[in-house]
């Protein structure tokens, strides 16, 4: 299914080019979120930039003759993916807009560690005790960020973790969602869980809508434009060059994240928060290194 990529050396450095493009898209789109709601409440927020997203990948689905309305979007691992879609993105919205982007970035790179502990929990998927060991380093690195036990333990640091876990079961319910629905379907109906996430926070916020100005309008439709283009451009990413070469530079995210907290919004990073930081790349790239060989199950 696979024979018309492209793998080799030229292809991989073009595919490692959109990924970092993709993530440097998703990092602007969190950095202008977090603008917007500075402004407007962050109910207000979801819901206009879900229908933003979702307006688009319906265009593009349309454009190519896919069926927004197949039935296979009432499968049962199409509403898994809903509701994690909807749990990831309330809750990471809430810690971009009340928590500092970088330390939500940076919580938000464990998302692959725990994917894979997912995959071997539910889809049986191998995973030795190496990589059972190098999850659990970058998940101490999490620990290590949000500082639990600290004098500067916040429980809004949470929120990310909450986020992170949401955006983790999405990705194991993507896996196993049928393959009758093309990414724009499943772009589509990610953006219309985004409006559902901003009804029910409206519902526990209470907050009226704010009459959006320019400078709002601005950073929405930036947010709305950086996503899909993100999106299209982690699509592609995944479309060249092999995967093990391409996926390493989802972590360029982390750089992109940090660098917009500091620049943007005066962020600091501490001792804890670089250590944590490593620990949990270190462990993600370690992981995905020992993908490629032969896995070493517990006996």
């Amino acid at each position: 299914m696979t024979s018309h990529i492209r793998t080799d050396a030229r292809a991989n450095l073009i595919g490692g080019a959109w990924m970092i493009a993709a993530m440097a898209g998703f990092a602007l789109e969190d950095a202008l979120l977090k603008s917007a709601a500075k402004v407007l409440p962050i109910w207000q927020v979801l819901v206009l930039f879900g229908l933003g997203g979702a307006l688009i990948f319906a265009g593009v689905a349309l454009i190519q003759g896919r069926r927004l309305l197949h039935p296979d979007v009432l499968s049962k691992p199409m509403k898994i993916r809903v509701l994690f879609e909807v749990f990831g993105r309330l809750f990471y919205v809430l810690a971009i807009a009340l928590t500092p982007l970088s330390s939500a970035t940076v919580i938000l790179q464990a998302t692959p560690l725990v994917v894979v502990a997912g995959a071997a929990l539910f889809f049986g998927e191998t995973v030795g005790w190496r990589r059972w060991s190098a999850i659990l380093v970058g998940l101490i690195g999490v620990v290590i960020i949000i500082q639990p036990t600290g004098d500067s333990f916040s429980a809004l640091s949470i929120l990310a973790v909450l986020g992170m876990l949401g955006f983790a079961g999405r990705d194991l319910a993507s896996r196993a969602a049928p393959a009758t629905l093309g990414t724009t379907v499943l772009g589509f109906y990610g953006f219309l869980s985004i409006v559902v996430a901003g009804g029910l926070y409206r519902a526990f916020e209470g907050a009226a809508a704010v009459p959006v100005d320019a400078r709002a309008a601005l950073h929405l439709t930036g947010a709305v434009v950086m996503g899909a283009v993100a999106y299209s451009s982690l699509m592609l990413a995944m479309r060249t060059g092999e995967v093990s070469a391409v996926t390493p530079f989802r972590y360029t995210r982390l750089l992109f994240g940090i660098g917009l907290g500091v620049l943007i919004f005066d962020e600091h990073l501490d001792q804890t928060m670089r250590l944590g930081s490593a620990l949990i790349v270190a462990s993600g790239l370690y992981i995905l290194w020992r993908g490629r060989q032969r896995p070493q199950p517990f006996s």
